[in-house]
């Protein structure tokens, strides 16, 4: 077990190189290639392709499980995952080179995957069920805040200095760098693993299952599917500032390091509301309040002070629904084969940020920007409403729901 002294934040170190890539796509990569020339649907085609292997990786999670260590696999998927993406740094930012840049993205995407699962395990092993909101925020806030630290330092590295590789080789050395929080975390012990690697698997199996059958566990994983939430159209504002006549550092700034900082704080501020409320109440709130504020931006002018502000208020509501889906999750999964059961939902919970991004760019496409803000809308609240007509089969779940806000979660 994780020693009770180490605090939660070395969460927020080891899951940061997850975030980075990430932010290095969705707007480094993506504001250079919308200025090269691409649409918005090619950018947005592979946007969604390095949700591929992140879609996948419950298959290859219960390897982390039952072999080496925590740390082991940490380091392996590091190295991986900075090699590649500094490689993308020598690929020229064009349309004739997207296939190789697509297959960079997707192996670096399937290498981090196993940094998430190393640093998820440890989460769930160091964390009690009232604190969990707690861990979830801290751990999404190194996601979210790598994202804003891997897309806004990134492009500010791409525009000023003189060779691309450059700053992607930058962003790979400073990912490495957080190895050290590995220092700071003992591994704990494997609960799972059996007497060979087939009696690991039916272990692994066995917990899976306790979790799936179970009320919490089924409704977690309805979470997953649905578009509550998915925070998607942040992966296209590089890609539509434009329409807002913004500039090239109001995007580095308000995509990058300003809104890396804002929805970190959004995680922090998240998980400290979902160890004080009804955890799936609280995730379906948040939700409501992503859904207002993309409406709010689709009929604000669309100006760059619009952008900054609506795009700031979107990344803090994002923060907030990251570290409320986490929260739901380890509050359905318990411990055991923890990188499994993680990834198993995080894997599914990345269909409705996939499809969702490219239905984005299709509405983009179709209706405009504030045709896709008003489309993205629409489709979250109709998720929200098959959820809640879900959770009111149960009236334990329906009771819960209207317990007074600050009432601990069951």
């Amino acid at each position: 077990m994780i020693r009770r002294h180490t605090h939660p934040s070395v969460l927020m170190l080891l899951i940061a190189p997850f975030g980075v890539l990430s932010g290095y796509l969705v707007v480094t990569l993506a504001y250079v290639l919308a200025h090269a020339g691409l649409k918005v649907e090619q950018i947005a085609g592979l946007v969604a392709l390095s949700y591929v292997p992140h879609t996948w990786k419950f298959l290859w999670a219960p390897i982390a499980d039952t072999t080496l260590t925590r740390k082991g696999w940490y380091l392996i998927g590091i190295v991986v995952t900075t090699l590649t993406m500094a490689w993308t740094g020598f690929i020229p930012a064009d349309g004739g080179h997207l296939r190789a840049l697509s297959v960079l993205i997707l192996v670096s995407n399937f290498a981090v995957t196993l940094v998430g699962m190393s640093t998820e395990s440890l989460m769930a092993h160091g964390s009690t069920e009232e604190d969990q909101g707690r861990a979830s925020g801290w751990f999404q806030a190194g996601n979210l805040g790598g994202q804003g630290i891997g897309g806004g330092i990134g492009l500010m590295l791409a525009q000023r200095l003189p060779a691309p590789w450059m700053a992607s080789g930058a962003l790979a050395v400073g990912c490495l760098a957080c190895t050290v929080g590995l220092l700071l975390m003992p591994e704990p012990v494997n609960t799972i693993r059996g007497s060979g690697i087939g009696a690991s698997l039916v272990n692994v199996g066995r917990d899976i299952w306790t979790v799936a059958k179970s009320r919490r566990g089924f409704l977690a994983l309805l979470i997953c599917f649905l578009p509550i939430g998915s925070g998607a159209a942040s992966n296209l504002w590089a890609a539509v500032s434009k329409d807002w006549s913004a500039s090239a550092d109001v995007v580095a700034l308000v995509t990058g390091v300003l809104g890396g900082v804002v929805m970190a704080a959004g995680c922090l501020v998240g998980g400290f509301i979902c160890d004080r409320m009804h955890r799936k109440k609280a995730y379906a709130l948040f939700g409501v309040m992503q859904a207002g504020c993309a409406t709010a931006m689709a009929v604000a002018p669309h100006t760059p002070m619009s952008y900054i502000v609506f795009t700031m208020v979107y990344a803090f509501i994002t923060g907030f629904t990251y570290a409320g889906f986490t929260a739901v999750v380890l509050e359905a999964m318990g411990l055991g084969a923890a990188a499994t059961k993680y990834n198993l939902y995080a894997s599914l919970s990345n269909f409705p940020i996939m499809y969702m991004t490219s239905i984005d760019g299709w509405a983009h496409g179709r209706f405009g920007p504030s045709g896709m803000l008003f489309t993205e809308a629409l489709i979250g609240m109709t998720g929200l409403g098959v959820f809640l007509m879900v959770l009111s089969r149960w009236p334990r779940e329906r009771a819960a729901l209207a317990v007074p806000e600050g009432t601990p979660a069951l």
